[in-house]
């Protein structure tokens, strides 16, 4: 409870302040950070498998591999608030099919649309009812990703903090990718 209660907290802050002083927290703003916090929750969701990786089976890695659904669920809500955001701006269906069409916004609705499945199925009943197949499923992440720092990219007034992003994207990966080749091998 003491992590949804943080998870939510940065929603928080930018509900208040868009509520509170709109003229200065405008669209803006509250649609950067709920990306970004999207952004950053993702990572954070991909970095546990190459630490328990790495570091074992020690405490935080224990508690982080048990709360990485947390973690990953909380991206999607971020998602979908800045879709939301997204939504609210627009405020009619012509605007919002229009701009779909371009690269930098069609890849974040095939992010969303990847990762909705996701969210829904990222609970016990379902690794429970889809057995091997849940596992399967949840490789989308990998795809969505990329969808996701190419949308941040695309779509940024200035795309250098994406590039960064996608560095550290691109790290997580190969650690994670050379951390499971080396425990196949040995």
């Amino acid at each position: 409870m003491a992590l949804w209660a943080a998870l939510a907290l940065p929603a928080l802050a930018i509900a208040g302040r868009w509520t509170l002083t709109p003229a200065d927290y405008g669209f803006g703003h509250a649609i950067k950070q709920s990306g970004d916090w999207a952004a950053w929750l993702l990572l954070a969701t991909l970095a546990v498998t190459p630490a328990r990786l790495a570091l074992g089976t020690r405490p935080f890695t224990r508690w982080l591999g048990i709360r990485r659904r947390d973690l990953g669920v909380a991206s999607f809500a971020y998602a979908a608030l800045h879709t939301a955001i997204y939504l609210a701006d627009k405020a009619g269906i012509v605007a919002i099919l229009a701009e779909a069409r371009g690269v930098d916004l069609l890849t974040g609705w095939l992010a969303l649309v990847l990762f909705a499945p996701l969210a829904i199925t990222s609970n016990d009943r379902s690794v429970r009812a889809l057995k091997r197949r849940w596992k399967g499923l949840h490789r989308l992440v990998y795809p969505a990703a990329v969808l996701v720092f190419v949308h941040w990219a695309l779509t940024a007034f200035d795309p250098r903090t994406a590039y960064g992003h996608i560095a550290i994207l691109a790290a997580i990966e190969t650690v994670r990718i050379a951390l499971q080749y080396r425990q196949r091998v040995t």
